[in-house]
């Protein structure tokens, strides 16, 4: 549940504005900054579909589905034709052609891939989200146009897909890429980039878990980790700046039937360009 997570997981630089309004709200009042705060959380930042993309938007079998669990709204992707299907789960502020070069790959591979736009995000509509709904979209997909091979996960849509594993999705092999891991950690990243006091932290905290009725930690990618028997791929950068390497090795400690790729210099969004990254990715996929 994590803005990173849905908790959201991204290397903010916070506008002055925002540092500003922050710091006066939290003279004023405890709760008007929790608030405030967890309304910055699970607001993603939409952005124009970049060039590198089209291709993968316009070659695709677009679709409007409903989302019954959260009652919210995504676009689908359908990218390919074969009968053997990956998914595709993009991070936070991101969309479901992200993936587009790793989509390329599986299509020569001979796999198709469905791949969405997680609710406020990309053409989905929407303002708020968070990592509950990324999950619940997981499992309705699945539900509708699966089974599928395998998901493959960036950022949060890493802690996303290991956490609808834990909630039944079933594939064969799993691959998650600059995923975040302990929830608390992700809520206290966002809240130092807001320059504001850790305990507004546990403020924040608090008030997902009484508005969600679970404890917040609970979606933490390690624990799903724990529960994860199939084959997974962990791929991390040394130099990530945005999620910190310790939280792939973190994953990768806690999984039974793991394997750890770390790089060198390739950040948290240029790992999904990789020809090394994405070469692997299909290779393990393909249990070779």
């Amino acid at each position: 549940m994590t803005k990173k997570t849905s908790i959201h997981i991204q290397s903010l630089k916070i506008p002055k504005i925002i540092l500003l309004t922050s710091k006066l709200i939290s003279f004023i009042s405890p709760k008007l900054i929790t608030l405030f705060t967890a309304k910055l959380f699970t607001t993603p930042i939409k952005h124009k579909i970049p060039k590198r993309e089209l291709e993968m938007d316009h070659k695709s079998i677009q679709k409007l589905i409903i989302i019954p669990a959260i009652d919210k709204e995504v676009v689908l992707y359908q990218y390919g034709k074969s009968e053997k299907k990956i998914l595709l789960v993009h991070g936070w502020s991101g969309r479901g052609t992200q993936l587009f070069k790793l989509a390329d790959e599986l299509l020569k591979a001979g796999y198709s891939t469905i791949s969405f736009d997680a609710p406020a995000h990309g053409k989905s509509p929407g303002k708020t989200t968070i990592m509950v709904d990324f999950i619940a979209t997981i499992l309705e997909i699945d539900k509708q146009f699966g089974p599928f091979e395998a998901a493959i996960g960036h950022s949060l849509g890493g802690m996303s897909v290991l956490n609808a594993i834990k909630k039944g999705l079933k594939v064969n092999h799993a691959v998650v890429i600059g995923s975040g891991d302990i929830v608390a950690d992700i809520m206290d990243d966002f809240v130092a980039k807001l320059e504001l006091k850790p305990t507004i932290s546990t403020l924040l905290r608090l008030h997902f878990e009484k508005k969600y009725g679970e404890k917040m930690n609970s979606y933490s990618a390690f624990l799903a980790a724990k529960e994860t028997t199939i084959p997974v791929l962990v791929i991390h950068d040394n130099n990530d700046p945005e999620v910190p390497v310790k939280a792939g090795i973190h994953i990768h400690k806690y999984l039974k039937n793991g394997k750890l790729l770390l790089t060198d210099g390739l950040g948290h969004r240029k790992i999904l360009g990789n020809s090394k990254v994405i070469e692997r990715t299909v290779q393990f996929i393909q249990n070779k």
